[in-house]
Parts: C-alpha cells; sequence; structure tokens
C-alpha cells in the first residue's frame, strides 16, 4: 500500500490551514487507495475539516520555527530537536512521499536532507531578515522538491537554479455565483476584513483609514473586522479599543474567527486586504475574488500578482492609510465607477486560480516523488495561473 504523509504546522482554520486541507483533498481524489497519515503539532478546526477525507490525524511534537516562540527554541527547545528530527526521520522512511506544508517545520527539513528524494515542500512564506537566511538555508539543505506559491515566494528564496522546484498557485475552490446585488450606493458599502489579528495583516491600517474619512462618507460604509489573534488576547483587546478611541464603534463590527468565512464573503461589497508585511499570496483577497467581491490590496509580496489594479480591484501601498481612504470613499461616492470590477474579479479568479490546471500541476510534482521519477521543469506555471 502507497503511503502518504501529510505535514502540517498549524491547527485552526485561516488561510494557510485551509490550503493544506485542499491539498490534502487533492491527494486523496488523486490516491483512493493510499495510507495518508496527517501530522499536526495539536488538535483545533482544522481536524473537522480534514475527518471526511479518510485520513489518520496524528498530534506529534513538531520543531515548528516561529517568531514569538524563539528565545524558546534558541534554549530549552534545541535539547529535543535531535528527537524532534529522529521521529520526523522515521516518519519519512516509511513513508513513499511526505508532503511538507510550509518551511518552518524545521525537524522535518532536517530529517528530508538525510532521506533525499521522498519529500515536497511547499513554501507559503515570505519571511525576513535572519529568518529569512535561516529557512533559506533548511530549504537548500533539505534536497526536497520545492513548490513555491507565487513568484514573490520564489523570488525572496532565490533559490539555485536547477532545483526541483515549482511556482503553483494555490487552488481556491468555487464558491459558485455571487449571491448579494452590486452596490448601487442606496444603502451603506459593506466592506469585510478577514484575517487573523497580527502585526502583519494592518487591521490597524484599516481602523486608521476609516477613520480620516470625511463624516459623511464615513456614515455610508459598515465594516466587518473577522478575525481572532494567535493565542494573544492582548492583540485583539487593543484592537477594540484603537475602534473606540477612533469613534468607529458605530460603524465596525468585530466578530471572532470562523471555520466557514463564505456568508461574510457573500455580504460584503468589497474585500479588504491591507498588509503592512509581505504576504506570500494571499488566499483572503482570491477568495473574494471567487464570490465576485473585488479586493483592495496592498503592492507588498504576492497580492499584486492576484489583483488587476483598475479592472478586478484596487491596489494601494502598503501601510498607507491616507491612499486606502481614498480608495474607500472613490467606492462609496462613485459605484458606477467600479460595477464592472465584481464581474472582472470573479473571471480572473476562474482563469487563474481556480481551474484544473493548478491541480494537475501540483500532482505531477507529487507524482515524480512517488515515482522516484525525473522532477518537472523548474519554472511551470500552467498557463492558466499566470497573472
Amino acid at each position: 500500500m502507497t503511503v502518504i504523509t501529510c505535514v502540517h504546522q498549524g491547527f485552526e482554520l485561516y488561510g494557510s490551514d485551509r490550503a493544506f486541507v485542499d491539498t490534502v483533498r487533492l491527494v486523496r481524489s488523486a490516491h483512493p487507495g493510499a495510507r495518508i497519515d496527517v501530522v499536526l503539532p495539536r488538535r483545533g478546526p482544522i481536524v473537522a475539516a480534514l475527518s471526511a477525507l479518510d485520513v489518520d490525524v496524528t498530534v506529534e511534537p513538531l520543531w515548528i520555527l516561529r517568531r514569538r516562540d524563539l528565545p524558546k527554541l534558541a534554549t530549552v527547545g534545541m535539547a529535543r530537536l535531535p528527537a524532534a528530527v529522529a521521529r520526523a526521520a522515521a516518519r519519512i522512511r516509511r513513508s513513499d512521499l511526505v508532503y511538507v506544508n510550509t518551511c518552518v517545520v524545521v525537524d522535518y527539513l532536517l530529517a528530508s536532507g538525510l532521506m533525499p528524494g521522498r519529500t515536497v515542500l511547499h513554501i507559503h512564506e515570505i519571511p525576513e531578515g535572519p529568518a529569512l537566511a535561516a529557512l533559506r538555508a533548511l530549504v537548500r539543505w533539505s534536497r526536497a522538491s520545492v513548490v513555491l506559491n507565487s513568484r514573490a515566494t520564489a523570488r525572496t528564496f532565490a533559490l539555485p537554479a536547477g532545483g526541483p522546484r515549482r511556482v503553483i498557485y494555490n487552488r481556491i475552490s468555487d464558491p459558485g455565483p455571487a449571491a448579494a446585488a452590486p452596490y448601487d450606493g442606496s444603502r451603506p458599502l459593506r466592506v469585510l476584513m478577514l484575517g487573523r489579528v497580527s502585526r502583519i495583516k494592518g487591521q490597524d491600517v484599516l481602523v486608521d483609514a476609516l477613520r480620516r474619512l470625511p463624516g459623511d462618507i464615513r456614515a455610508r460604509v459598515e465594516v466587518r473586522i473577522v478575525g481572532s489573534a494567535f493565542e494573544d488576547e492582548a492583540r485583539e483587546r487593543a484592537l477594540a479599543a484603537s475602534i473606540v478611541a477612533a469613534g468607529l464603534s458605530d460603524r465596525v463590527v468585530l466578530l471572532p474567527f470562523t471555520s466557514d468565512p463564505a456568508p461574510h464573503f457573500r455580504w460584503a461589497d468589497i474585500v479588504t486586504v491591507p498588509s503592512r508585511l509581505p504576504e506570500s499570496l494571499g488566499r483572503v483577497a482570491i477568495e473574494a475574488m471567487a464570490h465576485g467581491k473585488p479586493p483592495i490590496v496592498s503592492d507588498i509580496g504576492g497580492l499584486p500578482e492576484i489583483v488587476e489594479h483598475g479592472r478586478s480591484g484596487w491596489i494601494v501601498p502598503p501601510g498607507d492609510a491616507a491612499a486606502l481612504a481614498g480608495t474607500l470613499a472613490s467606492a462609496v461616492a462613485d459605484p458606477g465607477g467600479w460595477r464592472p470590477y465584481a464581474e472582472a474579479a470573479r473571471k480572473r479568479y476562474e482563469a487563474v486560480f481556480g481551474g484544473a490546471a493548478i491541480d494537475h500541476a501540483m500532482l505531477e510534482v507529487l507524482g515524480a516523488v512517488l515515482d522516484r521519477g525525473a522532477a518537472p521543469s523548474a519554472d511551470a506555471v500552467p498557463s492558466a495561473a499566470h497573472p
């Protein structure tokens, strides 16, 4: 029996978690008779999503490189790294294919380098500074076949030419036709921000932008900020306090994380992704376009690869609350000027992020490892996935 191991560093159902579930679902559909073992660091909402895929979920300690854990990892964490690598090596040894989702799972990258030829590494991160140097070195050591989720991610890691690597955009499942009527100015503009509450995502930029809106424009906007912090309640409290301090309590609703964001996308007219730091791609923006909702994204990381400015959405400078406010004010004042964006956004999703070509490309990479054959060409984004 073919044994496939899929390793993930998370346990919730945010973007990277849903991307992992999508890949496991693809693997199961391509290999219905295989045994698929999923390794997670702890149980969480993702387990329910995986349970329908006929996989065995195992919770094991993983050596995950996270910024907030660096002091601990550099001290007591080093003592348990050898055991973690040995455990990962044992799994790799008894697997025909190991799929590792994200490059921060250090123990599996180190073990992969000891047993090359069995691992596919899917990189979804754009790290910076010392973290980038460390992760780039780990990726090279792993000698894994590498999938990068955007050209921006590929540029960041700048891996040596000639290795088995491909840029393949994340596939986003089709939610079906858009449900809400197009915005015509007869009601408040519905603006959605969806994602983890963190320093990266830019919830504070959105709050500042709303504060800057003229009073008559602000009165014609309704905002939902949906998401929770990662084990950081203080950050959530700070966000709530900033909304009150800006006098936006009647305009902005804070809602907790949900494993099914579809109702929020259906509610929205526009989706904002005002990231301060590079997003490797930007799943929320793609999901918005799948729902026929044009996104406003920051001009950073992989986000500009998703949106055609002035056609399927808007691109604004990162961290620029004034630019974001100006875009929102224009959307409120001139709904007819961007009405075609909704259809264009949906068509771009269908052409670039929703096609079978993406599935085919991923299965080709995984199949090359299973077959122990020649790896696919280095920069083979499927034609349907080109921006």
